[in-house]
């Protein structure tokens, strides 16, 4: 078990990650333009990913956020506002589906915010926006990350029903933390029964979660939960640092160095995950994960069944 860090020295970024934060190239314009064209939103800023000037420069791609940029849920390690969000813009899914046309993406990733202020937590819009892109763009890879939607079965089967590729859904953190680290309205096995729920309603469908480190949890609560993820017959897995966005978020209690990413990599892919992204930049939406699931596809690998 890895010995807690004093929060003096979990604030300073070790030599190692602050080098990897550093390495990416700022010609981003196609994209970023592209998005403020069409009145988009993307989780890759409003989510402050450290990863977003790689995607949008070198590989061209981005993940969007739709049902606007305002979260009706307060988890304190998330950079996207609180707030009473506006009604559900009708005219989103035509603009998205442009959009990818516009940036020939092959592989597109759809996120959203929480709105547990709409009946059925904007599933429907959601499932619209996969409907649309797929309609124009039908070699796309379509993968989306959805919130829980209350535990809702007909929410999530109207996603199911909507034809992604690609269904996530993050546990976030450890099952100790999660009541400090999310907003009350999420939980633990409810984050879990909607990935097991994707496969009773459609087996054919990769199923992949998250998990951030830096917490201060231990190795064998982060193993645990790899644990609970694959009995949900979780197939992609991705796991990476926690950053602090700003001084209003929780402190980072440690920087796990990357060889014990290594080790959640290697005892991931022991447990049966298809694929396990572990390193300190690694965020749901990961260009690696994304290039395995365009090859499997291509190569009729099958998704695993409960």
């Amino acid at each position: 078990m890895r010995a807690r860090k004093s929060r003096a020295m979990a604030q300073r970024k070790p030599a190692w990650l602050r080098a990897e934060l550093s390495g990416v190239d700022r010609q981003h314009h196609a994209v970023h333009e592209t998005v403020a064209d069409r009145d988009l939103n993307t989780v890759c800023e409003g989510a402050s990913c450290p990863n977003r000037e790689e995607c949008w420069s070198q590989e061209r791609t981005a993940s969007f956020m739709i049902l606007g940029d305002t979260c009706t849920r307060d988890c304190s390690f998330c950079d996207v506002p609180t707030g009473s969000p506006s009604p559900p813009d009708p005219t989103e899914p035509d603009r998205l589906a442009g959009a990818v046309e516009d940036l020939d993406l092959s592989y597109v990733v759809l996120t959203s915010v929480d709105r547990d202020d709409l009946p059925d937590g904007g599933a429907e819009h959601f499932a619209d926006c996969i409907r649309a892109v797929r309609e124009r763009n039908p070699e796309t890879t379509i993968e989306v990350l959805i919130p829980d939607f209350m535990g809702s079965t007909d929410a999530l089967r109207t996603i199911v029903r909507a034809g992604p590729d690609v269904i996530g859904h993050n546990l976030e953190t450890v099952r100790r933390l999660q009541g400090e680290l999310r907003d009350p309205r999420a939980a633990y096995y409810q984050s879990l029964s909607v990935l097991e729920g994707v496969k009773k309603l459609d087996e054919t469908i990769f199923t992949k979660s998250a998990l951030m480190v830096g917490f201060g949890e231990t190795e064998a609560e982060v193993t645990d939960a790899m644990d609970d993820l694959r009995g949900a017959a979780v197939d992609l897995l991705t796991i990476g640092q926690y950053l602090r966005p700003s001084a209003d978020h929780p402190e980072v209690q440690e920087y796990v160095p990357p060889e014990q990413f290594e080790a959640y990599r290697e005892y991931g892919e022991a447990q049966g995950f298809e694929y396990v992204a572990a390193a300190p930049t690694v965020r749901s939406s990961y260009r690696a994960g994304e290039l395995w699931v365009e090859n499997a596809l291509d190569d009729g690998v099958e998704p695993d069944r409960l």
